[in-house]
């Protein structure tokens, strides 16, 4: 490969890099092995010896509980013959039974069984056959895993995108996210990387969801979700910034008067919203109804997890040209939190990745197809870098217009440190 200063330039990118098979397996090893990389929600393993089963880049995972409630993150591969041990995507177990030849492991990835053990010789040494354990580290009931022991800890991996965890977490008082209802599983063909450019790109809404916003403003007037992507939206307030290490943020919260009343329609909002100002008043009830929906938050944790609105998005590679994003549906718990609005979080959760999310992988598709054109090598990336209209925050990070690209150079410049370093593995 050429040196990646040749191919990755603050104003474009080469295009061999969501096409090329070999780029792709060196990402695998390095980007996805050579920081930490989200697995789970706590919440997910709520009880002792519950697991999930997921995967780091193309390595299969099992995140599990154990009886002590220890988090872990196990390789799911038998150190016998290299068998899946966990075939199924989550349940309770204390153990995991190889099906090829019922080698035995703890939920703590110990090896406890051998079936005609004596078959090995008295010489034979279980210590070093255990499964191959990730080092694991949450932070707020996000569940993230690492191969590489040189790595800082989480939390300063995090940086100032921890504090934006936050501010999602706490729209609500004491409330607690719960990431236990389910998910929608969307495929598309095209390198996994597309959907990173795309994850913070104020650009291409107006255009792309054009149909899904005349549909919204035709049926239910203004003031619905995502109107505000329509014409100029460089004159508008929201912004998208560099967070360093790779993460990357767009904040719409400036332009948001009302989530409630600026939400995409829902089915039975009316009768629900009638419900609760008929029971709590309207005071409550309209503080209740902010968090039924959208947190006006793009929130993008380098290099597979997405927090969109209310939603948790996966992005998982399976080839160079095949990538899997899996939306996770959440729900907001805490005493004083009426039920009805986890009903309304619920029904909200269908309509992006139902209406909109299509559209993009439309998009993803046909960029990866125009991308396999060798006569065409570049990708520019450059918008508003040369504007003057960045600036620093207060924290210090390069910010920009919601339509800028400085997202994308931000990705870039962050895999591009990753794809040159050599990792360091942990102790398996």
């Amino acid at each position: 490969m050429p040196p990646l200063d040749e191919l990755v330039r603050p104003e474009r990118v080469h295009r061999s890099l969501y096409t090329d098979r070999d780029v792709f397996t060196r990402e695998m090893e390095r980007v996805f092995g050579g920081t930490w990389t989200y697995l789970a929600h706590e919440s997910e393993i709520p009880q002792p010896n519950d697991f999930v089963r997921r995967r780091m880049g193309l390595r299969p995972v099992v995140v599990t509980r154990d009886k002590n409630g220890q988090v872990h993150g196990l390789l799911n591969r038998c150190t016998h013959r290299g068998a899946t041990v966990c075939r199924v995507d989550a349940g309770n177990a204390p153990r995991f039974v190889c099906p090829y030849h019922n080698w035995t492991f703890d939920n703590t990835g110990k090896l406890a069984g051998v079936p005609l053990r004596r078959g090995y010789g008295p010489g034979f040494d279980t210590s070093a056959l255990d499964l191959g354990r990730l080092r694991v580290e949450s932070y707020r009931g996000f569940v993230f895993g690492a191969l590489d022991a040189a790595l800082p800890p989480l939390e300063e991996h995090l940086g100032h995108a921890a504090r934006l965890i936050d501010q999602w977490l706490d729209r609500w008082p004491g409330g607690r996210i719960v990431v236990r209802h389910g998910s929608h599983r969307l495929t598309y063909r095209g390198n996994w990387k597309l959907a990173l450019d795309n994850s913070a790109d104020g650009y291409h809404p107006g255009f792309s969801h054009a149909s899904l916003l005349r549909m919204r403003k035709d049926r239910y007037g203004g003031g619905v979700d995502m109107q505000w992507t329509l014409g100029d939206v460089d004159a508008g307030l929201q912004t998208v910034t560099d967070l360093g290490n790779g993460h990357t943020f767009l904040d719409q919260r400036a332009e948001i008067d009302s989530y409630w009343a600026q939400s995409a329609p829902m089915p039975g909002e009316q009768s629900y919203e009638a419900l609760l100002r008929e029971r709590l008043g309207d005071e409550a009830a309209a503080a209740a109804l902010e968090v039924a929906v959208g947190s006006g938050m793009n929130l993008n944790i380098f290099p597979n997890l997405l927090i969109i609105g209310n939603q948790i998005q996966v992005v998982e590679p399976y080839d160079v040209d095949d990538t899997h994003l899996v939306w996770y549906a959440t729900s907001l718990e805490a005493p004083d939190l009426p039920s009805e609005i986890t009903a309304l979080r619920m029904r909200l959760q269908e309509d992006f990745p139902s209406f909109g999310e299509p559209d993009d992988l439309a998009n993803f598709e046909e960029c990866h197809a125009g991308l396999t054109i060798p006569e065409m090598e570049w990708v520019v990336t450059h918008r508003h870098l040369d504007t003057g209209r960045e600036t620093r925050d207060e924290h210090g990070h390069l910010t920009g217009p919601v339509s800028d690209e400085l997202p994308i150079r931000a990705f870039w410049a962050r895999w591009k440190e990753l794809m040159g370093s050599t990792t360091k593995l942990a102790a398996l």
